[in-house]
């Protein structure tokens, strides 16, 4: 597949392509300058300059077996992410924005980093504990507090930019659907209806809206390679808008993906290539 990185400008509705490539391109993040991108390519992290796209890989040192879950911090200092090189199973990590030795953050495995509280000393993250799939906390020092947990699947936490709420995907009703709950795992609402199966909730740092990506009812988990709604909502609940249908589902939209202004958002979509690509 050829993967093309886009921005969706929410007031014109309206996209543009940054850069596309025959390699596979996971989960953008925008930098706090809003000037360049992070994303996952081929177990590695990547910048992308906005004003001269391409992909910059950055030195992770052993670690090679990066995924879509990563994000900087919001000082723009760090780098948060999941990588399995070291433990065999997806472990958090930090290092410094430009590249360098990565330290490891969480004791427990799996782990699988989302967000960044807004103070930048904490962050929230899906696991497995006891065989439970769990929403925790974690200070920069490992400290841990689950928030929440049970039989059901919980994925995708990310926060809205007071930390008042953590927003996250469950099947606790039976459908995969978006939830929130308050920052200190109190207050758990549903807020799609379960018509589709919905991941990875993002909340703008405005505080006004909130992307996701919309299954079709069903799906098992959350493949790549199908058709996926991109889709819109109030920060506050309401109905959602479907900005349009993309190629890819995983790698599209697992991360943290607005500009600092709130008014853009990055994602990837995927096409088959060419035979000269191929």
């Amino acid at each position: 597949m050829r993967a093309s990185l886009e921005i969706w400008d929410v007031a014109s509705a309206s996209f543009e392509v940054v850069l596309q490539s025959p390699r596979h391109i996971e989960a953008p993040n925008f930098m706090p300058d809003g000037q360049s991108l992070i994303v996952n390519c081929d177990g590695g992290l990547y910048r992308v300059p906005l004003n001269a796209p391409e992909l910059i890989r950055l030195n992770s040192f052993t670690h090679t077996i990066i995924n879509n879950d990563h994000a900087p911090s919001p000082d723009g200092r760090q780098i948060a992410f999941c990588d399995k090189s070291e433990t065999g199973k997806s472990c958090i990590y930090l290092m410094p924005a430009t590249g360098g030795r990565p330290r490891r953050v969480t004791a427990g495995l799996p782990s699988w980093f989302h967000a960044w509280m807004p103070d930048g000393q904490a962050m929230v993250y899906a696991c497995v504990r006891d065989g439970d799939f769990a929403i925790a906390r974690a200070d920069l020092d490992g400290a841990e507090e689950v928030l929440i947990t049970g039989p059901h699947h919980y994925d995708g936490p990310d926060v809205t930019p007071d930390g008042q709420w953590i927003w996250f995907n469950s099947d606790r009703s039976g459908a995969m659907a978006l939830w929130r709950m308050r920052a200190d795992g109190s207050e758990p609402e549903q807020m799609t209806d379960g018509g589709t199966d919905d991941w990875f909730p993002h909340p703008s740092p405005d505080g006004a809206q909130l992307c996701y990506l919309a299954y079709d009812k069903d799906t098992e988990g959350h493949p790549f390679g199908v058709d996926v709604d991109l889709c819109l909502m109030p920060q506050g609940g309401g109905a959602a808008e479907v900005l349009q249908r993309i190629h890819g589902g995983q790698g599209c939209l697992n991360s943290p993906c607005w500009a600092p202004d709130g008014a853009r958002f990055a994602y990837v979509r995927y096409f088959e290539m060419t035979e000269e690509e191929g």
